[in-house]
C-alpha cells in the first residue's frame, strides 16, 4: 500500500508541474479553452479576406511538385468558431490576437486589394502567403503597416509590379522571402541597399528571381545568415566582404551573368556551408582560400570562367555533400586530395574540357557517392577501377572524354547503379552479357564508341533508356528487347545490325516513346498481322532501313511528334490517312531520298521541319504549304515541281530558317515581300526557271546566312544592298544575267565581312575586279585562328550544303565548314588587274578567275594563300613571269595557267612538280618542264623528280639534234603502237597504262583537295 500511495503522490506532482509548465508556455501556440478568444473584430476580418479569393486547387500546384502538398485551409474558416482554433491561424494566448497566419500552399486565388480586411491585423508577428495565385497584382503598400512582423513570405505567388518602398519601415523583420513571382515583379536598387544594410535585425533575405538590377552593396548588415539572390540582374563586381559577415551560411547570387570579379585570395572565413555562385562572370583561377571554408557542405560553381587547375586545398573542406565544378575552364589533372572528401555524395566536373590524364584513384574513399559526373573532359586511359568502391553509386556518367579499353567488369560491384552513361569515347570490345543483367539499371547509354559483336539478351525488365547507336555492333536485335516493359527510348541507328526486323515486335512496349533503327544493315517489316499498336510513340526514326510502304501501325497513333523514313524506297503518294491523323502533333517530317510522287495537302498545324528533297514530285508547289505557320525549315529541293513559285512564301512563316527548292522547275519572280522581323537564314533557289530581279525586300532577311540563286534566269545589277546583312556567309549568283560594273559606294565600315563563299560565275559584269569590296572579306583571313576547332554550318536538325564549280565539274559539299572559303569570279567580262590583297585570304580554298580579261602580271602576294588548294587564272590576257612564291602552295591540288600570255621559266618544287602540259598551254613564252621547250637551250627537259621539294635549275648536253631524235623515235613507236591496237582492236593495254597513271594524279589532286575537310 505505501508503494502505491507513493505512485499516486508522484502522478499527482507531474499533473501539477504540467499545468505550471502551459500556464507559462509561449504566448505562440494556438488558444484553448482556458485561454483569451479571438476577437470578434479579427473573425470578422479574417472572414473579410477570405471572401476575397476563390480555391482554385491549380492556384498552388507547384506544392505538390515540391512535396509540400495543398490544402484549402480557408475553408474551415467558420463564424461560430473561435478563429483562434483555425486553419494556419496562430493566436497570441494572453490576449487572443492573430500573431500568426500562415495560408501557404492554401490555394487561393485573387487579389490583395489595398483595403483587404487582412491589414487590421496589426499584431502580425509572421506573414506566410507562399503558393498562392494573386493574379498578377502588386503588393499593396500597406504592408508597411504591420509594425511588429518579423517573418514575411510572399514567394511563388504570382505578385508583380514593384515592390513598395514601405516594406523597409519593417524593422523587426527577421526573415523575407520575396522569390519567384512574375518576371516583372521589381525592387528599386535604392530600396535594395538599405534592405541589406539598414534593416539590422534582418538573418535572411530570399529575393531570387526579383527584378533588382543593381550592384551588391559593398556594406551588408552582419545579421545576415542567408542571402538568396538568383538571377535578379545583379552586375559589377562582387565585393570581398561577402566573404568576410560573422553570420553568413547561406549565399546564392547564382544567375547573374554580369557579376563579374575574382574570389578573394584571402579572408575566406566565413562560417558558410551553402555557396552557389553558378552562372556568373566570375573569372581567374579557383584561390587557395576556397579550402578556408571548412564548414561549407554545398558548393556549386557551374558555368562560371574559372581557369587553371582545380587547387590542392578543395581537399580541406572535409564537411562538403555536394560539389559543382563544371562548365568552367579548369584544366590538367585532377588533384589527389579530392580523396579527403569522404562526405561527399554529388560530384560535377563536366564539361570543363581542359581536365585531362587518366583518371586517378582519387574516387577510392569517396564511398558516399551517389552520383559521379565527368563528362565532357579530355580524360585518356582505362575506365577507372577505383569506381568499383563506389558501392552507393547511383549516377555515372564519363561520356564525351577519350576514354579506351574495354567495358570493365568492376561496375558488376555497382548494385545501386541506376545510370551509366559512357558515350563519346573510344571504347571497343564486346558489350559484356552482365551489363544487362545489373539490378537496378534504368538508363544506358554507350553510344558513339567502337564498340562490336553481337546485342546479348536483356536479363533485367527495369531499362526504361537504351542507347547503343554509332557503334560497330553486328547480328540481329535480340528478341527479348520486347520483353522490357518499362522502355521508353530505344536508339540503335548507326550499326551494322542485320537480319528482318518486325515492326509489331515493339507494340507490347506501351510505354515506348523513342525508337530510332536507322542506318543499319537491317530491313524493316511493316507487316501487321496482329494489328499492333504503338499508342505512345512520338519519334520514330527508321532511315536506311528497306522500307517498302508507310508502317500501317502508324494509323492508330495520334501522338506522333516526329517521323524519319529518309533514304528508303518507298513509291507512291503520301497516303490520306497520315494527312489527317497527325494534323495536331506532328512537328518532324523526313522523306527525303524515296520515290514519293504525291504530296498534295500540308495539314499539320505544329510542323517545324519538312524535308521531302530527292523524290519525284511533280506538278505545281500548291499554295497550302503557306498555310504551315510554324515551319522553320522547308526542303523540297530536286524534284521535278513546276509552275509559278507561290508569292506567300516570302512571310508565311516567321518562324522559317530554311527555304531550299533548288533543283526544281520553278518559274516566275521570287516573292517580293519578305517580311521585316524573319528568321530566314538559308534561302536556295537554285537551279530553277526564274525571273525578274531580286527583292529589294530581302534586306529584312537580317539572319540570312546562306543565299543561292544559281543557275536561274535572273535580269537585275549586282546587289549592293545586300552589304547590309550582317550575317550574309554564302552568295551564290552564278549563270544568270547579271551585268555592269561591281563598284561600291557603300556607307557601312565593312561591308560584306562575314562572305566566304561567293561565286559571281557566268554572269556579264563588267569593269574592274570590285577591289574595295574584296578589301573588307575579312572572314577569309586568319584562318589559324578559326580552325582551332572545326565546325559546319547548318541547325541540329539540317546542314547547309552547297555546290561549287572544280576544273568546270560540280561538286557538291553536302557540310560546309565554317572555315571553308571560295572566290569564282570566272566567265565575265572583268578587266583590269588582279588586287594584291586577295594574297591576305589565308582561308582561301578555291580561287577562280578565269575566262576574263584580266591583264596585268599575276601578284606574288597569292603565293600567302596557305589554304589554297585550286587556282585558276587560264583564259585572261595575264602577263610576266609566273611567281615563285607559288610554290609555296603545298595544298595546291588543280593549277590552270592556260591562255594568258605569261613568260620565262615555270617554276619548279613541292606541287608544281606534279602539274601537266595542261596547266600551261597557249602560253607560248612559257618553258620549263612540263613542258617540252626548255629555258635557254633547245633540250628535250626531263621531269623532276616528284619526291624532291627543289630542283636543280642546271641542265646540259641539250641540243636540238636530241629534239629530232626524240621525235623520230617516238614517232616510230606511235605508229608501231597504232598498228598493234589496228590489228586486235583492243587497246587496253595501252589506254590501262596511260588510265592508271591518268588516275593516279587525278586521286592524288582530289585527296589533296580533300583531306583537309
Amino acid at each position: 500500500m505505501r508503494g502505491l500511495s507513493m505512485l499516486l503522490t508522484l502522478f499527482l506532482l507531474f499533473i501539477l508541474h504540467l499545468q505550471h509548465q502551459l500556464a507559462y508556455s509561449s504566448p505562440s501556440l494556438p488558444s484553448t479553452a482556458n485561454n483569451h478568444r479571438c476577437p470578434s473584430e479579427q473573425s470578422h476580418a479574417l472572414l473579410q479576406f477570405k471572401q476575397d479569393f476563390t480555391i482554385d486547387s491549380f492556384a498552388s500546384a507547384d506544392c505538390d511538385y515540391d512535396e509540400q502538398y495543398s490544402q484549402p485551409k480557408t475553408m474551415s474558416w467558420k463564424m461560430s468558431t473561435d478563429c483562434c482554433t483555425w486553419d494556419g491561424v496562430t493566436c497570441d494566448r494572453s490576449t487572443g490576437y492573430a500573431i500568426g497566419l500562415d495560408l501557404s500552399c492554401s490555394q487561393l486565388q485573387g487579389i490583395i486589394h489595398p483595403n483587404s480586411t487582412v491589414f487590421q491585423l496589426s499584431h502580425l508577428q509572421r506573414l506566410n502567403l507562399a503558393h498562392n495565385d494573386f493574379s498578377f497584382s502588386g503588393v499593396p503598400s500597406e504592408v508597411g503597416r504591420f509594425a511588429g512582423l518579423t517573418h514575411l513570405n510572399l514567394s511563388y505567388s504570382n505578385f508583380t509590379g514593384l515592390i513598395p518602398p514601405e516594406i523597409l519601415r519593417l524593422s523587426n523583420l527577421v526573415s523575407l522571402d520575396l522569390s519567384n513571382n512574375d518576371q516583372s515583379f521589381k525592387l528599386e536598387p535604392s530600396s535594395f541597399k538599405m534592405l541589406l544594410h539598414n534593416l539590422t535585425r534582418l538573418s535572411e533575405v530570399s529575393l531570387s528571381f526579383v527584378n533588382i538590377n543593381s550592384v551588391l552593396p559593398m556594406s551588408l548588415s552582419s545579421s545576415l545568415s542567408s542571402i538568396s539572390l538568383q538571377n535578379t540582374g545583379l552586375h559589377g563586381i562582387l565585393p570581398d566582404k561577402a566573404f568576410q559577415l560573422p553570420n553568413l551560411h547561406t549565399l546564392d547570387l547564382s544567375f547573374n551573368e554580369d557579376l563579374t570579379g575574382i574570389l578573394p585570395k584571402t579572408n575566406m572565413s566565413s562560417p558558410l556551408r551553402w555557396l552557389d555562385l553558378s552562372t556568373t562572370s566570375l573569372l581567374g583561377e579557383l584561390p587557395d582560400s576556397i579550402g578556408h571554408l571548412k564548414s561549407l557542405n554545398h558548393l556549386q560553381l557551374t558555368g562560371c570562367n574559372f581557369s587553371a587547375s582545380i587547387p590542392y586545398s578543395m581537399g580541406n573542406l572535409t564537411l562538403i555533400t555536394f560539389l559543382d565544378l563544371s562548365e568552367n575552364s579548369f584544366s590538367g589533372n585532377l588533384p589527389s586530395s579530392l580523396s579527403n572528401l569522404k562526405q561527399l555524395t554529388q560530384l560535377d566536373l563536366s564539361f570543363n574540357h581542359n581536365l585531362e590524364g587518366q583518371i586517378p584513384d582519387v574516387f577510392a574513399n569517396l564511398r558516399q557517392l551517389t552520383s559521379l559526373s565527368l563528362r565532357g573532359n579530355n580524360f585518356i586511359g582505362p575506365f577507372p577501377s577505383s569506381v568499383a568502391n563506389l558501392t552507393r553509386l547511383e549516377v555515372l556518367d564519363m561520356s564525351s572524354n577519350s576514354l579506351s579499353g574495354p567495358l570493365p567488369s568492376n561496375i558488376l560491384q555497382l548494385p545501386n547503379l541506376s545510370t551509366l552513361y559512357l558515350s563519346n569515347n573510344s571504347l571497343n570490345g564486346t558489350i559484356p552479357p552482365w551489363l544487362f543483367s545489373l539490378p537496378s539499371l534504368v538508363q544506358l547509354n554507350l553510344s558513339s564508341n567502337q564498340l562490336t559483336g553481337p546485342l546479348h539478351e536483356f536479363q533485367h525488365k527495369s531499362l526504361e533508356f537504351i542507347d547503343l547507336s554509332k557503334n560497330e555492333l553486328t547480328g540481329p536485335i535480340p528478341l527479348s528487347i520486347a520483353d522490357l516493359e518499362n522502355l521508353t527510348s530505344l536508339y540503335l541507328s548507326g550499326n551494322n545490325l542485320t537480319g528482318i526486323v518486325e515492326l509489331d515486335m515493339f507494340s507490347n512496349l506501351i510505354n515506348l516513346q523513342y525508337l530510332e533503327l536507322s542506318n543499319n544493315n537491317i530491313s524493316v517489316s511493316t507487316t501487321n498481322k496482329s494489328n499492333a499498336k504503338m499508342p505512345s510513340l512520338t519519334r520514330l526514326r527508321l532511315s536506311s532501313c528497306k522500307l517498302k510502304e508507310f508502317p500501317p501501325m502508324l494509323k492508330a497513333n495520334e501522338n506522333l511528334d516526329a517521323l524519319d523514313l529518309s533514304y528508303n524506297e518507298i513509291h507512291g503518294e503520301f497516303p490520306k490517312w497520315a494527312e489527317s491523323i497527325w494534323g495536331d502533333s506532328l512537328t518532324y517530317l523526313n522523306l527525303s531520298h524515296n520515290f514519293i510522287s504525291g504530296l498534295e495537302h500540308f495539314p499539320w498545324k505544329k510542323l517545324g521541319i519538312l524535308d521531302v528533297q530527292s523524290n519525284l514530285l511533280q506538278g505545281p508547289l500548291p499554295s497550302s504549304i503557306c498555310n504551315l505557320s510554324s515551319l522553320e525549315i522547308l526542303d523540297l529541293s530536286n524534284n521535278s515541281l513546276g509552275g509559278v513559285f507561290p508569292q506567300c512564301m516570302g512571310n508565311f512563316s516567321n518562324q522559317l530558317s530554311v527555304l531550299n527548292l533548288r533543283n526544281n522547275g520553278l518559274v516566275g519572280t521570287i516573292p517580293t515581300a519578305f517580311a521585316k522581323g524573319n528568321r530566314l537564314r538559308n534561302l536556295n533557289l537554285r537551279g530553277n526557271r526564274l525571273q525578274g530581279t531580286l527583292p529589294r525586300s530581302m534586306v529584312n532577311c537580317r539572319n540570312l546566312e546562306v543565299l543561292d540563286i544559281g543557275e536561274n534566269h535572273i535580269n537585275d545589277t549586282f546587289p549592293h544592298w545586300l552589304e547590309t546583312l550582317p550575317e550574309l556567309q554564302v552568295l551564290v549568283l552564278r549563270s544568270n544575267r547579271f551585268r555592269g560594273s561591281i563598284s561600291s559606294t557603300s556607307k557601312i565600315q565593312f561591308p560584306f565581312s562575314k562572305l566566304r563563299i561567293i561565286d559571281l560565275a557566268d554572269n556579264e559584269f563588267t569593269g574592274n575586279l570590285p577591289t574595295t569590296y574584296i578589301r573588307n572579306f575579312k572572314a577569309m583571313m586568319n584562318v589559324e585562328e578559326s580552325r582551332t576547332s572545326l565546325k559546319y554550318m547548318g541547325e541540329a536538325y539540317y546542314q547547309d550544303s552547297i555546290t561549287v564549280v572544280m576544273k568546270g565539274k560540280k561538286t557538291e559539299l553536302v557540310r560546309i565548314l565554317t572555315v571553308f572559303a571560295t572566290l569564282d569570279l570566272s566567265s565575265n567580262m572583268f578587266e583590269g588587274d588582279i588586287p594584291d590583297v586577295i594574297g591576305d585570304f589565308n582561308s582561301l580554298v578555291l580561287l577562280n578567275l578565269s575566262h576574263n580579261s584580266l591583264a596585268g602580271h599575276i601578284p606574288s602576294s597569292l603565293g600567302a594563300i596557305s589554304e589554297l588548294e585550286s587556282l585558276d587564272l587560264s583564259s585572261n590576257q595575264l602577263t610576266g613571269e609566273i611567281p615563285e612564291e607559288l610554290t609555296d602552295l603545298t595544298f595546291l591540288a588543280v593549277l590552270n595557267l592556260s591562255q594568258n600570255y605569261l613568260v620565262g621559266r615555270i617554276p619548279h618544287g613541292r606541287q608544281f612538280n606534279t602539274f601537266g602540259n595542261d596547266s600551261y598551254t597557249w602560253n607560248s613564252a612559257l618553258c620549263g618542264f612540263p613542258l617540252s621547250l626548255t629555258c635557254g637551250d633547245n633540250e628535250t627537259q626531263k621531269q623532276p623528280p616528284l619526291q624532291q621539294e627543289d630542283v636543280s635549275d642546271i641542265w646540259s648536253g641539250f641540243t636540238w639534234k636530241a629534239v629530232y631524235q626524240g621525235y623520230g623515235c617516238g614517232m616510230v613507236l606511235g605508229l608501231l603502237m597504232g598498228y598493234l591496237m589496228f590489228l586486235t582492236g583492243k587497246p587496253k593495254l595501252i589506254t590501262g597504262l596511260v588510265g592508271r597513271e591518268t588516275r593516279r594524279k587525278a586521286n592524288r589532286r582530289e585527296n589533296k583537295f580533300h583531306r583537309r575537310f
